[in-house]
């Protein structure tokens, strides 16, 4: 492998971090840190979940400040206190979940903070007239008037951009960006950062998806155990290279076609929907069988309904027609604890909403959704020698990097907190697993593990269900493959045929829709 740069070239870098520390309570996030980004270069930051990347990059941008080391921009030192200060240097950070204020327009959300004002009041006409012009100079079209509940995901994430660049970012750090876009707005993002690159502006890119990060990046830092590793130019290395010195390993791949489909349904959906505001359905008329042996996927754009469907068959939203049925029997009217105690296994999109209490020790969080029951409980008593027994277990079998049981879950890096879910909802032993997005934002070795996982849980008669806007994950892993848009199954899939491309297209409406090209 060639091209691992020792020394940085000689241009001022846009930005630099000299010896960079940063502890919380037993762990070491950052350990004498040293990167360097060029002026109007991608320069992309990979390494495995809890290699200190997300830390440093909040650093970088005001969120949290070092206990030693220096940040440079543009050669002279900066001492950010806030995001505020970062933004006042010229820093802008896109987050992965983004930050917008969805009843808003387009406009309201690109100036809200930073609203141009003319005698006093708000200048409408000067901040349209700046948006329009920043828009066409970077190849970003949106109508500022629609509000952005109303936008795709990749239109969000175009407003995101804008928002950051209206504040004169020239120095943008992009988190993930591409986990929740299909190949068609992975794309249409890529094609704006070229033009923004062209534009002079530097971006910072952190991501998981080794073959894009080599796409669009000049140069690749990779960081492990919080340290620096290298720094190499993108086109020298492939991705197999790439992922060993991130992990030591080749990149996984979620293939399988071995197939230990039962003929016995284990969740049978029938005519399910449920309305929300205005009375519009959310999710309507969805037919949906997932048999023991095999993983059923559903594959979708975020926003078009998914989340809706898997709180309906949680219990967590209330049905407005049609009926569920698991193992046999109907459960449309029971509460989401008997649900998951009759055997719904549940493996959440938003790990720190819905899969873990941060502030609580591993051991509850492995009771959770099953606290009631053995061996967790008896006879309405708490057995805590039981969840720390089982916690351990967890933690050996699925590798979750940890001291202990004891230690708080806020603690663990997002893949450990991932494997713990995944550990505590299979040895659980479910009837069913409901997978949403099992995989987002971890890295290759825990991605790995999780997929292994899951088809040990279904090639040992588990019924799953798998939600997820990762392509190659959903089509690899699928024994079955659905396609949600605007709230409905529209298309069912081979996953041995489909390629990303036409499972994309799907997924955006260009195929599968009435009228649709």
């Amino acid at each position: 492998m060639t091209g691992v740069t020792d020394q940085e070239p000689g241009a001022t870098p846009a930005i630099e971090l000299r010896g960079i520390g940063k502890r919380f309570p037993g762990v070491v996030a950052n350990d004498d840190v040293n990167l360097a980004i060029l002026p109007g270069e991608v320069h992309a930051i990979v390494g495995e979940n809890g290699a200190g990347k997300s830390t440093l990059m909040k650093i970088l941008y005001g969120m949290q400040r070092p206990d030693e080391g220096e940040i440079r921009v543009a050669g002279e030192p900066v001492a950010f206190r806030s995001p505020k200060d970062a933004i006042a240097a010229g820093i802008g950070m896109v987050h992965q979940h983004f930050m917008l204020a969805g009843n808003l327009t387009v406009l309201e959300n690109v100036v809200l903070g930073a609203e141009p004002r003319r005698f006093g009041a708000l200048d409408w006409s000067e901040a349209r007239w700046r948006l329009d012009a920043m828009a066409r100079a970077h190849d970003t079209p949106l109508d500022p008037d629609r509000t952005v509940d109303s936008l795709s995901v990749g239109e969000k994430q175009r407003v995101e951009i804008l928002k950051v660049l209206y504040r004169g970012a020239r120095v943008l750090i992009l988190d993930e960006p591409t986990g929740v876009l299909v190949p068609q707005e992975v794309d249409a993002l890529f094609a704006t950062l070229r033009e923004l690159k062209a534009q002079g502006v530097t971006i910072a890119f952190i991501s998981h998806k080794l073959h894009e990060v080599l796409a669009i990046a000049d140069r690749v830092t990779v960081m492990r155990a919080g340290r620096t590793v290298t720094t190499v130019d993108a086109g020298s290395v492939t991705t197999g290279e790439l992922a060993e010195l991130m992990v030591g390993s080749e990149l996984p791949s979620p293939s399988t076609r071995t197939t230990h489909v039962t003929d016995v349904p284990e969740l049978e959906v029938a005519g399910l929907g449920a309305r929300g505001e205005g009375d519009r359905w959310l999710v309507e008329g969805i037919d949906l069988s997932v048999r023991r042996g095999e993983i059923a996927g559903v594959a979708g754009v975020e926003g078009n309904g998914q989340a809706e469907l898997v709180e309906l068959l949680l219990g967590l939203r209330h049905a407005d027609a049609g009926t569920i049925r698991l193992g046999g029997e109907d459960v449309t009217a029971w509460p989401t604890r008997r649900r998951r105690e009759a055997g719904m296994g549940y493996v959440p999109e938003d790990r720190h909403a819905r899969g873990l209490l941060l502030s609580a020790p591993l051991w509850e969080n492995v009771m959770l959704g099953r606290q009631g029951a053995e061996p967790f409980a008896h006879r309405g008593i708490l057995r805590p020698k039981a969840a720390r027994e089982r916690t351990r277990e967890v933690i050996e079998r699925f590798d979750v990097r940890t001291p202990g049981e004891h230690v708080a879950a806020h603690a663990l890096s997002g893949g450990n907190q991932q494997k713990l879910i995944m550990g505590r909802e299979i040895l659980g032993l479910p009837k069913l697993l409901i997978a949403a997005h099992p995989t987002r934002g971890v890295d290759v070795g825990a991605q790995a593990a999780i997929w292994e996982e899951i088809r040990n849980a279904r090639d040992a008669g588990l019924a799953v269900l798998l939600i997820s806007a990762d392509l190659d994950e959903i089509i690899g892993l699928s024994d079955r493959l659905h396609v949600m848009f605007r709230g409905r199954l529209v298309a069912e899939l081979d996953p041995d045929e489909v390629t990303p491309e036409v499972l994309g297209s799907y997924m955006t409406g260009a195929r599968g829709q009435v009228g649709a090209a």
